[in-house]
């Protein structure tokens, strides 16, 4: 039987109270192995003293398009703020990169500055470093985030290419076609990583399994379909012998309780996302002793970025 690492990974972490504690909750459980810090999150430091007391994995989890930035320069008028002051938005920050109005200097800078504080609060570097909203593929942002996490000698990253998305009829088209261009991004997004030398999981699941369409089965029947498909892939020079080899996996997840307004967020106070029903549906459905039961069956075992 292949042997199957899986790092499941807590997004979002420090993003308020409520969403830590159900992280932490997550981690004690057994069901989290890995979590991933939103230094601007107004309870980020909350949460690098709780991964420090719990002895969690941590890695960065780069924000540039929600709340405000951490870099002081970069605080009032920059190219990254709209014009109340914060980062342009999940959305914004796409149509502002695709008018060419962001500077890379910028965006280098602010990246730069996040890992100094991660590095202030943790008192280590990020092992991993992703983008918050998939930001770290879009184009030109990748290159300038490959350049820092070279610089910083940050070995892994993620990259959001999902195993069988096409087919997930469950998914409203909406957020199918944002999903299909975070994957398009990340398409074009394997050679710079490779050329700066980063590494990344075998497999990457999330996008399918999110929110209110996480369930056991779903995410039981996202890994095993992955693990088939990777597995009968012919030798090539970079993976001689995929049968005989451990693949590995990142499970993106966002379990926590629902933010309760005005308290959370990164300077603008909670999103829907994080007030909504949908974290603690994931938290429950991560905590399930099936899906326990079904890693232990399958030769799955949780492991963190550092045990790569």
């Amino acid at each position: 039987m292949v042997q199957v690492k899986l790092i499941v990974t807590g997004d979002d972490f420090g993003y308020c109270p409520r969403r830590n504690q159900g992280i932490v909750d997550c981690f004690l459980a057994g069901a989290v192995s890995n979590v991933s810090l939103l230094v601007n999150g107004s309870a980020a430091a909350d949460a690098a003293k709780l991964a420090r007391r719990y002895n969690i994995p941590i890695g960065l989890h780069a924000n540039l398009s929600e709340g405000s930035p951490v870099c002081e320069v970069l605080k009032t008028n920059s190219s990254l703020l709209n014009e109340d002051g914060f980062f342009h938005g999940k959305m914004g920050f796409r149509t502002a990169l695709s008018k060419g109005l962001l500077n890379m200097s910028e965006v280098k800078q602010e990246l730069k500055a996040q890992v100094e504080l991660f590095h202030e609060l943790t008192g280590h570097l990020p092992p991993h470093m992703d983008g918050h909203q998939h930001v770290h593929v879009l184009p030109e942002v990748r290159n300038v985030f490959a350049e820092v996490l070279e610089e910083y000698g940050i070995k892994y990253t993620r990259v959001p290419i999902e195993p069988g998305l096409h087919k997930c009829d469950w998914i409203t088209p909406s957020l199918m076609d944002f999903y299909l261009g975070v994957e398009e991004d990340s398409l074009n997004t394997v050679d710079v990583f490779t050329s700066h030398g980063i590494r990344w999981p075998d497999i990457y699941i999330g996008l399918s399994t999110m929110g209110k369409n996480m369930s056991v089965s779903t995410i039981c029947s996202a890994i095993d379909a992955a693990v088939v498909e990777f597995t009968s892939k012919a030798p090539s020079p970079t993976h001689p012998t995929p049968r005989s080899r451990t693949v590995t996996i990142e499970l993106m997840v966002h379990p926590g309780y629902p933010s309760v307004p005005p308290i959370g967020g990164c300077g603008e106070g909670p999103d829907d996302f994080s007030q909504s029903w949908e974290r603690l549906h994931e938290l429950q459905t991560l905590i399930k002793p099936e899906l326990q039961s079904h890693y232990k069956s399958r030769n799955i075992q949780l492991c963190s970025f550092k045990d790569l």
